[in-house]
């Protein structure tokens, strides 16, 4: 074993798969469109033209849950190329429904942990934004080490966008938008487009996710980062 596959091995995740009760027709869109819209996971750098028969700008979102807003967005912007990278069958089965239904020929799935993939599948200079909308916020300190967005994984990020790119997180989680924040402005190449928090960005919709956590009275923190 050599010490990248080891580093790789004994990283601690920033998720946990849960037993989620797939439904007949997520279950369904798995089984018959994955094979179509799915991407294997493999040690080797993702041809973006052959994967999407284009060279349009690719938008990478980490944790789609289950994918409603991923399929609105690229429905809006058909000149754009989506890549959700997603470890939970349930949501990755209900986006395939969605990519069916809305015949979305813009949008592929990677079903794989998202730190791996940017590391071996991702060129650098390569992507023209991040969504990562809602993350597991992991509010207990002693699984802070958990989070997504914390040092060294926001240096990969920064280095997998093009100049100009873009890094857009949102969380109902006040402590962890406080805690992203001081991450994110630490970090080399990437920028505060706003002075603090980010406005609402008006084309991103309204998750299901983030109104049970408006309807408990959380606060919605929105960041957005640009590299160079």
């Amino acid at each position: 074993m050599n010490n990248e596959t080891s580093e790789r091995e004994y990283r601690i995740k920033s998720y946990v798969l849960r037993a989620g009760r797939m439904s007949d027709a997520q279950r369904r869109s798995y089984e018959t469109l994955f094979p179509r819209y799915g991407i294997p996971f493999n040690v080797a750098t993702l041809d973006y033209a052959s994967v999407f028969d284009n060279r349009n700008p690719l938008i990478i979102e980490i944790g789609f849950g289950m994918g409603i807003a991923t399929a609105m967005i690229a429905e809006a912007n058909p000149s754009m190329n989506y890549l959700g990278i997603e470890v939970h069958r349930p949501g990755i089965g209900r986006l395939l429904w969605e990519i069916e239904r809305r015949n979305l020929s813009n949008v592929r799935i990677i079903e794989h942990d998202a730190v791996e993939t940017l590391e071996c599948m991702i060129p650098a200079a390569s992507v023209a934004g991040f969504h990562i909308f809602f993350p597991d916020p992991w509010p207990k300190k002693r699984h802070h080490k958990r989070r997504l967005i914390t040092r060294p994984f926001t240096s990969l990020l920064a280095s997998r966008l093009v100049s100009g790119g873009y890094l857009y997180m949102v969380t109902d989680w006040a402590e962890y938008g406080n805690w992203a924040l001081v991450e994110l402005s630490a970090t080399e190449g990437l920028h505060n487009a706003y002075d603090g928090f980010a406005l609402p960005q008006s084309w991103r919709p309204e998750t299901m996710f983030e109104r049970k956590g408006i309807e408990k009275q959380h606060i919605v923190r929105e960041l957005y980062f640009k590299q160079g």
